[in-house]
């Protein structure tokens, strides 16, 4: 059996260690990707220090890639060997984005555009799939999605996005505004405004501001949507007195207790995967390699860092010390 090297999780609670182990197969329906690249999050440490999500040790945890097809499962016609794509991970094993090979279900994986690299394109899958399933799905605000005829549908409407420079916040302005809402609302440090304005927000407000206040300077009347990609107690507790009756809170943290009593509004934990909503994630995907080539679609920022697999530590370190604004980091897992 041929093998690879990963970046796994030897048991629950223990430091991250490069390991071999080998190279899966692709079953029906599923692709082999050799990975270039992979994006780091902040769910892959909180993973490895909690011991959460995850039952198989060794365990292998990333969850964006970016790579080339090495081999096709029976029945998938949409791939062929030498494809270059990027694509999510998930929570096992043979889909874990911290190796060398790793496996995708086709409906899963989108063609690269000769517009971003494999470093690029690493920073968008998991990122991305969590403002889409916040927007889009029927539990969460109930949109239309752009790629399925709902481009410019939310003309007149306001949202407040918390977080507008996380990778998160970023890829959430953006579908704000490809579903065209008219006021676009974004906190951020100061630093940081202009490439959350580059990104379609229309206003952007200091993080450390009075936001409340801000946001009514801005609106006639508080905006309907929300969407935060900080999830803090504090924020929760502030955001939800922001919404407007009736209106839809979304969330990518676990919900604060005080969120229990709130009765006349929405309010909706967002998990970014394909595979909370196959038909969102298939038809997401079956379209992601055109809103990327013509730019309705951008990349994050990035950072590559050294060292390869064995570099995610020390990148992962830095996320938990929020050490990281503005950028997602990127690990190149051939090195």
């Amino acid at each position: 059996m041929a093998h690879q090297k990963a970046l796994v999780v030897p048991q629950p609670h223990a430091k991250f260690e490069v390991a071999n182990v080998p190279i899966p197969k692709p079953g029906k329906d599923e692709i082999l990707v050799k990975v270039h690249s992979t994006a780091l999050n902040p769910v892959d440490w909180i993973i490895q220090k909690s011991a959460i999500l995850v039952s198989e040790y060794p365990a292998i945890l990333g969850a964006d890639a970016a790579g080339v097809v090495e081999e096709v499962g029976e029945g998938v016609t949409k791939f062929q060997k030498g494809d270059k794509v990027f694509h999510g991970g998930d929570l096992n094993n043979r889909q874990g984005t911290f190796q060398q090979y790793t496996i995708v279900p086709a409906d899963f994986a989108a063609k690269l555009p000769n517009n971003i690299s494999f470093d690029q394109a690493a920073s968008i899958p998991l990122c991305l799939m969590t403002a889409a399933v916040g927007f889009y799905v029927k539990d969460g605000a109930g949109l239309q999605a752009p790629w399925d005829g709902g481009e410019g549908k939310c003309s007149g409407q306001s949202i407040l996005i918390y977080g507008g420079a996380s990778s998160v916040g970023q890829y959430a302005v953006q579908l704000a505004k490809l579903s065209g809402f008219s006021n676009i609302i974004a906190t951020c440090s100061a630093h940081n405004a202009d490439l959350v304005k580059s990104h379609g927000a229309t206003h952007t407000i200091d993080r450390n501001a009075d936001v409340a206040a801000e946001t009514k300077k801005i609106l006639s009347e508080p905006p309907k949507f929300i969407y935060d990609a900080v999830s803090s107690a504090d924020i929760q507790k502030q955001a939800v007195e922001i919404l407007a009756p009736g209106g839809t809170y979304l969330l990518v943290g676990f919900p604060h207790e005080s969120l229990s009593t709130v009765k006349d509004k929405k309010v909706y934990r967002v998990y970014g995967s394909p595979y909370t909503d196959r038909e969102l994630g298939a038809s997401m995907y079956d379209k992601l390699t055109a809103f990327v080539e013509t730019g309705k679609l951008k990349p994050t920022n990035i950072e590559v860092l050294p060292d390869g697999l064995a570099g995610i530590q020390a990148g992962l370190r830095r996320l938990e010390e929020n050490k990281v604004s503005g950028v997602k980091l990127i690990a190149r897992v051939q090195e």
